[in-house]
């Protein structure tokens, strides 16, 4: 089973593996329903998905009704303004088939304007906070992709007491000097206000490039059961740290296997051998 570790201040032990719910974006009630049962049978409580994953609030939604006292339910938002961010939570909550989620977050907030609108008086942020004063979300945080999603994090904790950040995190990132000072600092940030941390593109190989695509991932993954158990156990072993599974339910059941059998965080040297064995690449350009 994966182990459990507090969601920051939220009171809810989470397993350290949270299940990226973008992976039944484009699947069938069929093969999602098969989903659910890795999850339960890995101990999975936490699941997290978004109002632009597909169909996948859809998907859920069927579990809720004998499974929803199981799981920490995440979802997201990608509107910027009050009155669209409260009709798109509104539908979430339709298609999720529930009266309230745990957690809301603001989807991908790192671009300058969209931070000054989804912050303003007539923002998100507002939507946000009147839905949990109404009982319809219980903690709101904020997510981000690209470089300079820490930077971005840390100037929206100093906006809210956000309860919850998530951004990519591997380990060509951590060999970026500039990404790694400023993910670090942001985790001690988020460690002094108990906020939790959330990572994605965590076992990413690097973009597809001109490669024929594979999997319904946006990047080309690891695949080898190997190298996912160095990934997984590479984030995992990070104290207070979240890893969302990957967007594609062909290795799903891979990394929820490297996330049970984990035991200790692999060394430097052992990463540099599976980045060079295995030609890892950032999927971001400085």
């Amino acid at each position: 089973m994966i182990r459990k570790q507090f969601f920051g201040s939220t009171g809810h032990k989470s397993s350290v593996t949270l299940f990226g719910a973008a992976v039944l974006g484009k699947v069938t009630q069929e093969v999602a329903d098969e989903v659910l049962k890795l999850l339960l049978e890995h101990g999975v409580n936490h699941i997290d998905t978004a109002a632009s994953y597909g169909d996948s609030e859809l998907r859920i939604g069927p579990w809720m009704g004998e499974h929803r006292d199981k799981f920490f339910l995440a979802t997201k938002t990608g509107e910027r303004t009050y009155t669209a961010a409260k009709k798109e939570f509104g539908n979430s909550l339709k298609r999720l088939q529930v009266s309230s989620v745990d957690l809301l977050q603001l989807h991908n907030l790192v671009h300058p304007d969209d931070w000054d609108k989804a912050m303003g008086d007539d923002g998100v942020l507002k939507a946000a906070t009147e839905a949990r004063d109404q009982g319809l979300v219980k903690n709101i945080g904020v997510t981000g992709h690209g470089l300079l999603a820490p930077t971005m994090h840390k100037r929206s904790l100093e906006r809210y007491e956000f309860d919850s950040v998530l951004m990519p995190w591997n380990y060509p990132l951590y060999m970026n000097a500039k990404y790694r000072k400023d993910f670090e600092e942001l985790v001690e940030m988020c460690a002094d206000r108990g906020v939790a941390v959330q990572t994605i593109k965590s076992v990413t190989r690097g973009p597809w490039a001109e490669k024929p695509r594979t999997r319904s991932t946006w990047y080309e993954p690891l695949e080898a059961q190997e190298d996912l158990d160095l990934a997984v156990s590479w984030i995992i072993g990070q104290e207070r740290i979240f890893l969302n599974t990957a967007g594609d339910v062909n290795i799903l059941q891979r990394v929820l296997d490297a996330a049970s059998r984990h035991r200790e965080r692999p060394s430097d040297s052992e990463m540099d051998g599976l980045v060079e064995e295995r030609k890892m690449t950032s999927l971001f350009v400085s």
